[in-house]
């Protein structure tokens, strides 16, 4: 950007750039720094040439009505008030301002949405009988689900895994969690035997398209697009020989979920939850399930206890003579 560009720019624009800039270097996940610039755009925008010294709680309040005037939702509001408060607590880090406005407006009242996660019978259902027909790669799938279940990871971690994070005699594999942090998480024995029947399948599958010609005609008559197979490191790979995506595995354990009769709100963090639930149900320390997820608050864990809770009264209305 060239020096008049930027002169031509806001100050709360010029310190949004900057603010972006920091995260990035923090290592900030990619989908915070995608909500962030959005949020904060909105704001840079609504704020004008105004000095910070002009804008104040009423005039954040003014924001948050103008969000609400374009039909946006009060989670998406909640979402930009906690942006406007980051930024500004960044500012302050750095002697900008001298304190923070955001502080003083009111997060919008959300309801309190407890997620429905599917019981530990339903899972065992779902991955204790063979994979449904829609299934189109069963031994991958099933690893999948495996995965996601059995160690409580998230989509983009599962995608990320490597061949050569997989520790066998372990039986543990190296993750890399939010903000490229790392941690290892144990694997039992379904998933070690899901696994023992995938590779030889993702081998066979490699092999096949390294000699396949690179001209190859797609089914719809169009030169298939060619992807790079040679020593290909990631663990789940599609039928082309490519990483899988977390959008594919979105699909793909949606499509499985419904065929096995659960909710079709199904999607891969529902897994991590019921793995967390579950966990918790089972009488696993709260402490442990924080290092197992990645949570790098404890905070974030406790809302498996709000789940837990939920279930042990519904078993109590359910079952305790004096409950009836």
């Amino acid at each position: 950007m060239s020096m008049a560009a930027n002169n031509s720019r806001t100050i709360v624009e010029r310190a949004t750039d900057d603010f972006l800039r920091h995260l990035r270097e923090r290592n900030a996940s990619a989908h915070t720094i995608k909500a962030y610039t959005g949020d904060l755009d909105n704001f840079a925008a609504y704020a004008g040439s105004r000095a910070w010294k002009t804008i104040d709680h009423i005039a954040i309040r003014g924001f948050l009505s103008h969000l609400y005037d374009k039909g946006l939702s009060k989670t998406s509001v909640a979402r930009a008030l906690a942006a406007v408060r980051s930024l500004y607590r960044w500012l302050a880090q750095e002697g900008v301002v001298e304190q923070n406005p955001a502080k003083l407006v009111s997060t919008p009242r959300l309801p309190k949405k407890l997620p429905r996660v599917p019981t530990i019978e339903e899972m065992n259902f779902v991955l204790d009988g063979k994979m449904p027909e829609v299934a189109s790669f069963p031994e991958r799938d099933r690893l999948m689900f495996e995965l996601l279940y059995g160690c409580g990871i998230r989509n983009s971690e599962l995608v990320g895994i490597n061949l050569d994070d997989i520790s066998l005699s372990d039986e543990a594999i190296l993750i890399r969690g939010k903000g490229k942090k790392e941690r290892y998480v144990p694997f039992g024995g379904s998933a070690l035997a899901a696994l023992a029947v995938y590779l030889p399948w993702r081998q066979q599958l490699l092999a096949t398209l390294r000699c396949t010609p690179k001209n190859t005609i797609s089914a719809k008559g169009s030169p298939a697009k060619s992807t790079p197979v040679k020593g290909m490191p990631a663990l789940l790979v599609n039928q082309r020989g490519g990483r899988l995506t977390t959008r594919s595995v979105g699909r793909i354990v949606k499509r499985i979920a419904v065929a096995k009769g659960l909710s079709p709100e199904v999607h891969p963090h529902t897994l991590r939850h019921a793995f967390g639930t579950h966990m918790l149900e089972e009488g696993a320390d709260l402490r442990a399930i924080q290092e197992l997820l990645g949570h790098e608050r404890l905070a974030t864990t406790q809302r498996y206890t709000q789940l837990s809770v939920k279930h042990m009264m519904d078993v109590y209305d359910q079952t305790h003579p004096r409950a009836k």
